[in-house]
């Protein structure tokens, strides 16, 4: 699995979703639009290191990079909440996949959703509709990768 971060705002968010790639083997990400890289201070005060073992590919547009992928084979996933999204669970993703995740408040754009194979949600028991980011990548790359 490689993960996409499309258009993050939060070093912090950056740097826990990196910490958690190196804990569960996921060496690659692409760092899109204005989501901060591994050289941000922010970043590196909360990946603890992580950082140096993850292979971080900025790239300025997020379209491009998911066509990309696409083409050499990768099965799309997005984490998102949507009317077409499908419980994580039920998400069978093949032995080449990325995840992508959002921006904190606006989430993956509906171009890039487009482009998605399939688009997965954490089902929610609470009053709240969403989790953190990064904590929602947490769960959604552990379950993904077992």
């Amino acid at each position: 699995m490689i993960v996409i971060l499309d258009n993050l705002r939060s070093s912090y968010n950056v740097g826990s979703i990196l910490r958690t790639c190196d804990a569960l083997g996921i060496d690659e990400v692409y760092i899109c639009g204005i989501t901060p890289g591994p050289d941000d201070k922010k970043v590196q005060k909360t990946a603890l290191g992580a950082e140096k073992n993850i292979k971080s590919i900025e790239a300025n547009d997020t379209y491009d990079t998911v066509t990309r992928l696409r083409a050499d084979g990768y099965q799309i996933i997005g984490l998102e909440l949507s009317s077409t999204a499908i419980d994580l669970d039920k998400i069978h993703p093949s032995t080449k996949c990325a995840l992508i995740v959002g921006n904190e408040v606006s989430g993956i754009s509906e171009e890039i959703m487009e482009l998605c194979d399939s688009v997965a949600q954490i089902p929610m028991k609470g009053i709240k509709e969403s989790l953190n980011v990064s904590v929602a990548f947490g769960i959604a790359a552990y379950t993904l990768t077992r």
